[in-house]
């Protein structure tokens, strides 16, 4: 697999594990993670890299698949360029419903890859 796809795999794979370590900690509660400012922030830096990451592999190789990257990708521009419409409700969905299955996506495709 071309180098600079599997850098941006890592960024995924790396941005969904920064996620994920934000509740090492404590329970995931949507109430507290509206509160959480910080969290809230970093959060949505990680998804704009992951949809960054799968903007770049699909421009790099068309043909690569990635379950969801069109929404992935819109994701991240909504968050980049619409920062004062984003919803809390949104973005906790995707923490909770579509970030796992992404990771586990990504694995397989290192799994495959290497």
């Amino acid at each position: 697999m071309d180098e600079q796809i599997i850098t941006w795999l890592y960024d995924i794979k790396n941005s969904i594990k920064e996620i994920e370590n934000y509740f090492l900690d404590q329970p995931k509660l949507f109430e507290d993670f509206k509160r959480d400012i910080k969290t809230k922030r970093a959060i949505e830096r990680n998804l704009e890299i992951i949809g960054e990451s799968v903007n770049r592999i699909l421009k790099k190789d068309s043909t690569f698949i990635i379950s969801n990257a069109r929404k992935i990708i819109d994701t991240r521009n909504h968050i980049s360029h619409g920062y004062d419409k984003v919803s809390d409700d949104v973005i906790w969905a995707i923490v909770m419903n579509y970030l796992p299955k992404l990771k586990i996506e990504i694995e397989n495709l290192f799994m495959k890859f290497n």
